[in-house]
């Protein structure tokens, strides 16, 4: 039960360090919080796209290929990690729109302690299953132990992977998407010098890139951390908080769990296609590695919204204000909507200017193919704003198990395309896969949007904040 009360508008902005989404302009509330959070994905995505310059123009094509490789691979695992954190911050975010203070302090404490035991169970499967793992992507062997220590190391840095994305869920959760963004911007700098350190100065390899990523992410969530401690004390367990209650972690892994699941299963199917690409030779692994870094980085915008989305509808939800959440999901899709549609010529017309970041002369052909799988990606981008806003809509709402249809559709989408066509068409294929598992899941995601909204609207009344119940 979460019960709003008089302390609410006290605790949201007793200091400058959290904001309430409760009252104000909500898409002015929406963007306020998504420029940082977008900032904060751009530098992120830095990692990957100072990674693949370093790696593809110092070490050459392969190298970039044994990088690009086991892309999916970390998208599955890691993605997971990022999802149960981000859902561990939805009855957080809840919580403080309802103003229920200890409510809040004690999800925090069994976000804590659940973080830990995830950190250890993932680093330890993940390190056991490695061998497997690559058999699986059929890795050649020209570029095997090359992919083989970038991504032994990359599982082992979980733990700090886990500590980031659960400190930085935790401040979102209390509106407060500039801290985790500056920490963030500080360790990508650290990571683009270490690249270059460990690469061009220790000659580490492909193991020097892995290592600069992995530190860059311990630096920014110990500031995270530290950051809490110092200036957040709404997010400081009492004594009295830390005692486990088997309600509360249930709650909490309801969430958790059906959005890291949905992250992971979403990458199933994007392993699928990785392997599928695999199989055609290096020559179209480095295209399609560039080409992934680039659609990456021109996702950030909605992935920032998105997450905006999630902490402004469990707020407002928290606070029992469904108007209000049907304002923000309108304002935020019609801004995504706009994005995609400039950013789409982008994509069309400047894929081989973009590619060429990665790659020296001499790697035409490369760049030619990378080229096209951008372009392909530019003809349906207009699908992407369905798929974020409304997924996050449906978390935000406390949905989070209904999101994971939208990710077996994806991997159903892109399994099926990559096993069945690749063979057929080749890299043809493998450029219209994301089209067709985007088009699936944003189709189902509308008709559920609809759905939960109905459903909240007539459970505590549109427009009438009350008691909001699970």
């Amino acid at each position: 039960m979460i019960k709003k009360n008089e302390h609410s508008q006290n605790m949201s902005n007793d200091n400058n360090h959290t904001q309430s989404m409760t009252s104000g302009s909500p898409i002015l509330l929406i963007i306020q919080f998504t420029i940082p959070l977008l900032l904060g994905n751009l530098f992120q995505q830095a990692y990957n796209v100072v990674d693949g310059i370093v790696v593809g123009r110092i070490l050459g094509a392969k190298a970039l290929a044994a990088v690009g490789s086991t892309t999916s691979v970390q998208f599955l695992t890691l993605g997971l990690c990022i999802g149960i954190c981000a859902g561990f911050g939805i009855p957080i975010a809840q919580r403080f729109g309802a103003g229920d203070e200890r409510g809040l302090r004690r999800n925090v404490y069994h976000s804590a302690v659940l973080s830990v035991a995830l950190a250890v169970i993932m680093t330890a499967v993940c390190v056991a299953a490695l061998g497997l793992i690559l058999r699986i992507m059929r890795i050649t062997s020209d570029i095997y132990a090359d992919a083989r220590i970038y991504l032994l190391i990359i599982f082992l840095g979980i733990p700090f992977t886990v500590l980031y994305n659960m400190t930085s869920s935790m401040l979102r959760a209390v509106g407060n998407s500039r801290a985790p963004f500056i920490f963030l911007a500080v360790s990508t700098f650290l990571n683009i010098f270490l690249d270059i350190f460990c690469i061009a100065v220790l000659h580490l390899g492909c193991a020097g890139a892995a290592l600069a990523t992995i530190a860059s992410q311990a630096l920014s969530g110990l500031f995270c951390l530290l950051y809490i401690r110092k200036y957040v004390p709404q997010l400081h367990p009492a004594k009295e908080d830390c005692h486990f209650d088997g309600a509360i972690a249930k709650e909490l892994l309801l969430m958790g769990i059906p959005m890291g699941v949905q992250y992971s299963i979403t990458a199933v199917g994007s392993m699928v296609m990785q392997s599928a690409n695999n199989s055609l030779g290096s020559m179209y692994v480095s295209a399609f590695t560039a080409g992934t870094k680039i659609k990456q980085l021109v996702l950030c915008p909605f992935d920032a919204m998105g997450t905006a989305v999630a902490t402004y509808v469990s707020q407002n939800y928290g606070a029992g204000d469904m108007r209000r959440v049907k304002l923000g999901i309108r304002d935020a899709f019609a801004v995504s909507f706009l994005y995609s549609l400039v950013s789409s010529l982008l994509l069309i017309f400047g894929g081989t200017w973009m590619t060429s970041m990665f790659l020296s002369a001499g790697n035409e052909d490369v760049l030619a193919l990378s080229a096209r799988y951008l372009r392909c990606l530019g003809y349906m981008w207009w699908l992407p704003p369905f798929i974020f806003v409304f997924r996050n809509t449906i978390q935000g709402l406390g949905f989070a198990g209904r999101t994971i249809f939208a990710g077996a559709l994806e991997m159903i989408a892109r399994s099926a395309v990559a096993s069945i066509s690749v063979p057929l068409f080749g890299y043809t294929a493998i450029c219209w896969t994301d089209q067709a598992a985007w088009l699936c899941a944003s189709t189902y995601l509308v008709l559920m949007t609809i759905y939960v909204v109905k459903k909240r609207c007539n459970e505590i009344g549109s427009g009438s904040p009350k008691t909001v119940s699970h």
